[in-house]
Order: structure tokens, then sequence, then C-alpha cells
């Protein structure tokens, strides 16, 4: 395809808007194999001529493609395909209309509490504190500060005990990791993942045309030895990982295999990058500070407090942040002035301890229906966590379609897997449905069709 551009979609004859039209062919040609990762998408203007649209809707396409993890625009060079159908299957828009509701089990969130009112109030007293000029300009010097100061105050509750100048600010947890990878990372450098590892990892890699090498896991997670034995074989020197209810198995590392770990780093010299995310729902402690500077944590609000508030940090030593981010600017440009100040506020007034709390237990309430429900085919059971990895008895597609026919939305393992190795696994996500009661209907589904299989 290439440089010839010969690529030209049909778009499907419905009411739905032309743009998303396109959305859905761009992600149709991905998982068909017309459109493979690394390949150039026509340019805007020259497809929009060939399908009869205006080109601001191409461009509108090509954003939310982006936004969907489809694609990836580079100024100067270019929209190229940035991950295939296995990624993307958890970005893609779903057609409103023509297929039956889905019961989603499939988007990892935290669970939304609909008798919640917090950000109502929030804005209300915002508002009536005369602050609307939030939006007017970009966080200032005493913001950034304010930012660190509540970010170190909502870490003390995870056993670190920062100073300001130990964090960065970031727009959430994924803003954070490419930041990373695109600083600390030599173009086309190895990097080692779990041989299992989140989408968002697997894309910010592909993006940063970085090759990823798996490392086997266990019950506890990442394994030591053959973390030995991947940095033998690859030379790599940056791993990222996750510790504490690992995506997508929700794996929980005990105290001795972290110190396994950590010697194996400190033995090679490794870099780890931590993805913490997940942490603040346990009383487990990072793997950060067993690292002695040989560590990054991330660390975000939105698996745990509001998705939306898309505040994150990322915490190292003050020396590692400075080869980070040199000036302390760019880091910090995608957050917003008003979602800085309402996570502050938060922290200050304990509103975001009260929002975790009430998502611990939310969580112990699923896993437990979860555990009930699908028995021994659960395994993690170590902790309760908001997403649950089961071995299926035959192959995870058939189990993932099965699902779908019935009306439930899970992930397959080949989503997560490093490699194209053919696992028999599935991700259900127990917070992302509506209610208990939804979630209770979902796993009936799940767990008829396992014993099917």
């Amino acid at each position: 395809m290439g440089g010839n551009f010969v690529w030209t979609p049909t778009l499907a004859d419905d009411d739905q808007p032309r743009y998303l039209a396109l959305v859905n062919a761009i992600a149709n040609a991905i998982e068909r194999g017309e459109l493979k990762v690394g390949e150039r998408l026509p340019p805007q203007r020259r497809l929009a001529w060939s399908l009869g649209l205006n080109p601001s809707t191409t461009q509108q396409a090509y954003r939310e493609a982006a936004a969907r993890h489809l694609v990836s625009g580079e100024v100067g060079r270019g929209t190229y395909v940035l991950a295939g159908s296995k990624e993307a299957t958890l970005f893609r828009l779903k057609q409103q209309g023509h297929q039956p509701a889905l019961i989603d089990l499939s988007t990892n969130v935290p669970v939304a509490d609909p008798h919640n009112h917090d950000l109502e109030h929030s804005l209300r007293a915002l508002l009536a504190q005369g602050a609307s000029d939030l939006l007017d300009h970009y966080l200032g010097p005493e913001q950034l500060l304010l930012g660190r100061v509540h970010g170190a105050r909502w870490l003390a509750n995870r056993g670190l005990a920062l100073a300001p100048d130990e964090l960065l600010l970031c727009g959430g947890a994924q803003q954070a990791l490419t930041t990373l990878l695109q600083s600390l990372c030599q173009a086309g450098e190895p990097v080692m993942v779990e041989a299992l590892t989140a989408p968002g990892i697997k894309a910010a890699c592909r993006q940063l045309r970085l090759p990823v090498h798996g490392v086997a896991l266990d019950g506890q997670g990442l394994r030591a030895d053959e973390l030995d034995r991947v940095t033998r074989a690859s030379g790599a020197r940056v791993l990222v990982i996750t510790p504490t209810l690992h995506n997508p198995t929700a794996a929980c590392m005990d105290e001795a295999r972290r110190q396994a770990l950590a010697e194996v780093v400190k033995r090679h010299g490794l870099l780890v990058i931590e993805d913490d995310v997940y942490g603040a729902l346990t009383d487990r402690a990072p793997l950060y500070p067993l690292l002695e500077g040989r560590g990054v944590l991330i660390s975000s609000l939105s698996k745990t407090v509001a998705a939306g508030l898309r505040l994150g940090w990322i915490v190292a030593s003050p020396a590692l942040l400075d080869q980070v981010d040199p000036h302390a600017r760019a880091s910090h440009w995608p957050v917003s002035p008003l979602n800085l100040r309402i996570a502050c506020q938060w922290i200050a007034d304990g509103t975001a301890t009260r929002r975790l709390a009430w998502q611990r237990e939310e969580i112990g309430q699923r896993w437990r229906l979860a555990r009930t429900l699908l028995g021994p085919a659960l395994v993690a059971d170590s902790e309760a966590s908001p997403h649950a990895w089961v071995v299926t008895p035959r192959d995870a597609e058939w189990v993932v379609a099965r699902c779908r026919e019935q009306g439930v939305e899970i992930v397959p393992a080949a989503v997560f897997a490093i490699g194209a190795q053919a696992l028999q696994g599935v991700r259900i996500s127990l917070s992302a449905a509506h209610s208990r009661a939804q979630l209770k209907q979902g796993l009936e589904v799940v767990a008829k069709v396992l014993a099917s299989g």
C-alpha cells in the first residue's frame, strides 16, 4: 500500500455521521488485514476527494481513529496504522442501533456510583468562589507545585514519603508511560514487558517503534528467573511492569517475589517503570522503594477515584526526572487546570479517600460475586480485583464470540499477549457493569459458555 495510497473504503450506507462511518471502515480494514500495522493511510484531502466528502470530515475521522488507538498521526509524515485488530478491539466504536445492547465486561474503569454527586458539588463550589477563569490560562508555577504537593500527600497512602521534587504531573498514566519511554529509550531500543501486558503498554511501545520482549509469568506475576534470562538474551535495559493487580491476570506479587525481582534489577542495572494505577485498591506496597533509584513509578486517579479526572504523577529521583523532563514542562501540558483544581480539593478534603474506600468495597462485593459464579475458573484469588482472568477450555476467540452472541463483551488473551502464540484465556472486567445485577447477568452468560466448551 505504502506511498500509492490505493486503499479506498466503502462506507456503510446508514444514518450514522460520515466521519464515524469512515472510522468504522478503518477499524474493519485493520481487523480484516487490509490495513496492516505500520502502513500509511491516504492523505486526508485525497481520501476526502475519492469519497466525495468534505476534508473536514476526513480530518475528524482521522482524529477519532487516533483517539481510539487505531492510527497515529505524525506531522509531515502522515497517518499510520498504530495497532492491529487485537489491541483495537478495546477502543473500537460500537455502532448504535445495529446490534443488541451489550453488557460491557471488557472495559477497565472504576465502578460508577449513580448516587454520587461529588463532581456536581465541586463545580458549584468553584463557581461560587468565582473560579470560572480556570479555563482561561495555562497552569502556572503555583498550580504545578500544588499538584505535586497533593500528589505526594495522596501517594503517602501507598507508603511513599515523597518530596514535591520527586514528582511530575501528567495527564494520566498512559501519557506518563509514553513520556517515559520516549525520554528514556533510544530509537529501536528493546523494552521488556510481561508476557501478558496491558494494551496501552503495547500500543505505546508500538507507536514509539520500540520492540518488546515478553517475560514469562506465573501466579505471582513476572518471574525473576525469566527476567534474568530475557535480560541476557535481549540486551534490554528497561522493564515495564505491573506488580500489583496485574492487568490482565490480577496477580499480586508477594514480598519474596518483589525482593527477588529487585535483586535481578540491581544486578543488571535495569531501569523499571512500575505501573501502579491499581495499587491503591490493595494494601500491598509498591515495588518502587526496593529498587534504590532504579525505578520510576506511575500513578493516577483514573482507576481508583474518577476516570475522567485524567491526572497522574511520575515518581522518581530528581536526577531521573530531570532526564525525563529537563524543564519540568513537557509532562504537564495535557493537564487541565480545572481537573487539577478538583483533584487537589478532593485530596485535601478527603473526598478522594472516601471515593477510593467506596470503590474498594464495591469491587470486593463484585469480586466475591465473580468467585461464586466462576468458581475455580478464576486464576488469581488472593486479592479483590476490578478484573478477573479465566483460562478457557478451548480457543479464547471462540469463547469471546459465543459471549458476544449472547450480549456480553469480554476480551481474549490475544489482546494482551506478546507474540503470536495462541493462549486460552480471557479477561473479564468486573467494574464496567452498571450494577451488580447487570454484572451477575453477564457473568452467568460467561459461566454458561465456559461450561459448554
